[in-house]
């Protein structure tokens, strides 16, 4: 298989699928179990979330690692164990009666994020296909899009029927049982030569810039922090906005569906060059934020808004690397850049409630207003170097 094929559309629906169940059993699980997890153990919740964010942190510091391996095997080995890696981790956190056992199984699991998630997918991907890839990522982030959707009211199910114990051990069943032989399938063998392990980092980033490098560093730190905050802080930022409870989860819900569209959107315009969907992805988070906060009666076109413009978010991570580097270097080059993002999302949790309790609700909306507006002016300064100089 050569550099212009690509995956089927058989094949794509499929990685999709493992992506949410992939997802659903790592980074979105504490959204549901955190609570029981609280309620039978006696551990504060803090400790609970402390947890995710060693996960996330462990995935951030191991995401180059993951990038060398890709680019020197091609990643489909990788990808298919991350399911039993994730699985053993989730194995532990069931049988855990002691906090330390508990933050154990989150680093376990992070390794298994580091290994199967968007980063690790992508990176494949561009490595096996290079340019032809960009329509395979923007349709897995298209399926992958109902995730929460689905894992959600699944997980929940799973604790109400076998309690959080033992929806844990059916999650890490599903993916023992489900996530090899699905990688092995949608991934045919054949599809790279696996490349020398001589070829050094250096050579393989040297078709990009340090400048564009770090630039698209600090865009996906940004965006992964903005996001991240949102996601744990909204209901509250809502609420000190005046919305009740029930006005603000009605309100949040409608970003899932709105994160879809703009990725259909996408794949409507998906011959343009990403850095146009970079720009529009970090536009339209900048004025939904700015419209929440200079009017907040407006909430829920804002959160339109910004539920399109996070949605364009997990393809520019794929497609925007993709259009500056050749596929041998992609794997490697999306490693690195992985990793500041991902402490950036483990330490936001921290960080924002510090300034949450330290300077109030209108305090943080604006002060994610100003990240969002930097990333927006960063994003104009790539496409400036990319318009000046060939990429």
């Amino acid at each position: 298989m050569d550099q212009q094929t690509k995956p089927g559309v058989v094949a794509v629906v499929v990685l999709g699928l493992v992506q949410i169940l992939s997802w659903g059993g790592s980074f979105y699980l504490m959204a549901v179990m955190a609570n029981p997890i609280s309620a039978e153990t006696g551990w504060s919740q803090q400790w609970i979330y402390a947890a995710l964010s060693v996960g996330i942190l462990v995935s951030g510091l191991l995401a180059p690692l993951s990038g060398r391996i890709i680019a020197r095997t091609g990643g489909r080995v990788l990808l298919a164990w991350s399911g039993a890696v994730m699985a053993a981790g989730l194995v532990i956190m069931g049988l855990s009666h002691s906090l330390p056992l508990f933050l154990a199984a989150w680093v376990i699991i992070g390794v298994g994020m580091a290994m199967g998630l968007y980063d690790a997918l992508f990176a494949t991907l561009g490595t096996r296909y290079g340019g032809q890839a960009r329509s395979a990522i923007t349709g897995i982030t298209l399926i992958s899009g109902f995730c929460t959707t689905l894992v959600w009211p699944g997980t929940a199910l799973l604790i109400h029927l076998l309690e959080w114990r033992g929806a844990c051990f059916a999650i890490a069943a599903m993916l023992t049982l489900l996530v090899l032989p699905a990688y092995y399938y949608a991934l045919p063998g054949a599809a790279l030569t696996p490349r020398p392990a001589a070829a050094s980092a250096s050579a393989q980033q040297s078709d990009l810039a340090p400048s564009r490098f770090w630039l698209l560093c600090a865009i996906f730190t940004l965006a992964s922090v903005i996001m991240t905050a949102i996601s744990v802080q909204l209901i509250t930022l809502l609420q000190a906005s005046g919305y009740t409870l029930a006005s603000a989860l009605a309100i949040s819900a409608i970003m899932g569906p709105c994160q879809v569209g703009s990725r259909l959107v996408d794949v409507a315009f998906k011959r343009g060059h990403p850095i146009w969907t970079a720009f529009f992805s970090v536009g339209l988070v900048a004025i939904g934020l700015l419209l929440l906060a200079l009017f907040p009666q407006f909430a829920l076109l804002s959160m339109v808004l910004y539920g399109a413009g996070n949605g364009l978010r997990a393809i520019v991570r794929g497609t925007l690397p993709l259009a500056m580097v050749k596929p041998e270097a992609y794997a490697v080059v999306v490693g690195r850049m992985a990793r500041p993002a991902l402490i950036g999302q483990a330490l936001t949790p921290l960080a924002g409630g510090y300034v949450f309790a330290t300077l109030g609700p209108a305090a943080t909306l604006w002060l994610l207003c100003a990240l969002a507006l930097l990333n927006v002016a960063l994003v104009i300064l790539l496409k400036r170097q990319l318009s000046a100089t060939p990429a």
